[in-house]
């Protein structure tokens, strides 16, 4: 068995630093504590030590390469963190003074959103059952779990518009509920129709056997 399982939940650091960054990415609209005017902070994507991001102050847009550490993005005077993923407390400090502001996440694109989550279903024309789980996704690129033919693969998929390809399978759904996984073996191609399970926390019931 190749899936080890320990007593305690714990997460790796490299995870856990990659949870929190994962959280910083997306628009983010607030207003600066002291004039109340509007602010807005973008993360684009965050490779590695490196943040594509955008900052817009007193109507003006800058774009540019913010600096990672841990869960806080610096660029320029501006540092940015968010604990929760949901609000973001971002900080100004130049030579004359301080500022801060606190930031809401602005709801993502439906195209990016209806992806997320686990998918899973069973052709009995071919026999064959397929999952595709969609953990994260940023821009053009998701992090991915698939499992086909008993063989699970993880890693990095390319997003457009609502399909996802991931070496050689693919997901797609028009609705967010229903869709279909297509994989290729050697020269077939095979077709899984799926569906979204719900997310684990709606669940009225709880299973002790867990």
């Amino acid at each position: 068995m190749a899936i080890v399982t320990s007593s305690t939940s714990q997460i790796s650091p490299a995870n856990e630093r990659v949870y929190h960054q994962s959280g910083l990415i997306g628009d983010w609209k607030g207003n600066w504590a002291g004039n109340n005017q509007a602010v807005g902070f973008k993360v684009v994507n965050i490779r590695g030590a490196r943040a594509q991001i955008e900052y817009t102050h007193n109507g003006y847009t800058e774009r540019g390469i913010g600096e990672v550490n841990g869960a806080t993005i610096s660029y320029g005077n501006v540092t940015v963190g968010t604990k929760d993923g949901k609000n973001l407390v971002l900080l100004f400090s130049s030579g004359v003074g301080k500022q801060s502001a606190t930031l809401q996440k602005q709801a993502a694109p439906g195209s990016d959103s209806i992806l997320m989550g686990s998918w899973g279903g069973y052709s009995a024309d071919i026999g064959k059952s397929a999952s595709f789980r969609v953990l994260a996704i940023n821009g053009k690129e998701a992090t991915v779990s698939v499992t086909t033919d008993g063989i699970t693969r993880q890693g990095t998929g390319y997003v457009y518009r609502n399909v996802i390809m991931f070496g050689q399978s693919q997901i797609s759904t028009d609705d967010g509920q229903s869709g279909k996984i297509i994989y290729q073996v050697g020269s077939k191609s095979f077709t899984v129709p799926v569906t979204k399970y719900p997310p684990a926390d709606s669940s009225s019931s709880v299973d002790k056997t867990a």
